[in-house]
């Protein structure tokens, strides 16, 4: 009976132990795509990349990573070397302990695409994404031939920073001191539960990317880094503030939400960008890329593909 019960207890650890690897495991590339790391400014930055023609950046928001867009990297490869970032505080990328404002952040993202050797992209960012993105391009603005800003809004650009943002209960919780240890081994319930609150169409995540998704949330530092995306919002407020003293000259495309950016997110950007256009995707809230990916991926390629800038 004890040789019996404990071959049972051995079964139940190796199964454990299977389990948690399995767990631990990244999610992996489409086909023809490779996952990559570059250590810039002593930060490494994971990345994966795929396809061929002009370079097109990815960046993600909060509660994903690089594999937000694993539904749109087939199609959009076929067009352009895509880069897919992980930002640096989840995932497979660096935590280091500050350097979250989105200039900073923008700043090591050119590091990693000076490395590989391209010059004039396209980018395209999403949640956060859209901040650093925006971050990238005021900084580089000869280096970026065309902007796609997709849902979300911009620290310190005013009026609809502060109508925005006093609505969302979570820019303030998630810059007190408490909240990681409130999240932390909580990773599961917290962004199965977040998500819900910005999205239109009930379960629009697959069983694997919400798997991947809090994978990579609960790799060791990404609570702490990627909560440090929000604490530097004052700073970024006074970042933007100087940024939109210049007004960005290559066409930018915002992509709504119907039911979440956009009523917003094109008069915002209209402010510091002097061609823009608005697209609202329907019937979507937040999550527009797995709420709605067919019109996420058709706008996405209507715009890089056209050679000529709107007016």
């Amino acid at each position: 009976m004890k040789k019996i019960i404990a071959l049972q207890v051995y079964i139940c650890c190796v199964i454990s132990v299977y389990a948690q690897e399995d767990r631990a495991q990244p999610a992996p590339p489409p086909l023809n795509f490779q996952s990559k790391s570059e250590v810039v400014n002593d930060i490494a930055i994971h990345y994966i990349t795929g396809g061929s023609g002009r370079p097109l950046l990815l960046l993600h928001g909060f509660g994903e990573n690089w594999y937000v867009w694993n539904r749109l990297l087939p199609q959009l490869s076929k067009k352009f070397t895509v880069i897919a970032v992980d930002l640096p505080g989840i995932g497979e990328s660096g935590k280091p302990d500050n350097g979250y404002d989105k200039k900073t952040m923008a700043t090591n993202i050119h590091g990693l695409i000076k490395k590989l050797g391209y010059k004039d992209i396209f980018i395209a960012g999403h949640d956060i994404g859209l901040m650093v993105a925006y971050a990238y391009s005021s900084l580089y603005r000869n280096e970026v031939i065309k902007l796609a800003l997709l849902d979300a809004v911009l620290p310190g650009i005013e009026p609809m920073w502060s109508e925005s943002s006093e609505k969302k209960w979570w820019f303030g919780f998630f810059a007190r001191p408490v909240a990681p240890q409130l999240i932390r081994h909580h990773e599961d319930i917290f962004l199965t539960d977040f998500w819900s609150l910005a999205m239109h169409i009930p379960d629009s995540f697959t069983p694997e990317e919400k798997k991947e998704f809090i994978r990579a949330f609960s790799t060791e530092r990404s609570v702490y880094g990627c909560l440090q995306w929000f604490k530097s919002f004052d700073q970024d407020e006074k970042d933007n503030s100087m940024f939109a003293k210049d007004k960005l000259l290559m066409p930018v495309l915002t992509i709504a939400g119907e039911f979440a950016a956009a009523d917003y997110l094109g008069p915002q950007v209209k402010t510091i960008a002097k061609n823009v256009k608005e697209v609202i995707i329907k019937n979507s809230g937040h999550w527009i890329i797995q709420e709605q990916a067919s019109q996420v991926l058709q706008t996405l390629l209507d715009f890089f593909e056209n050679p000529l800038s709107f007016r």
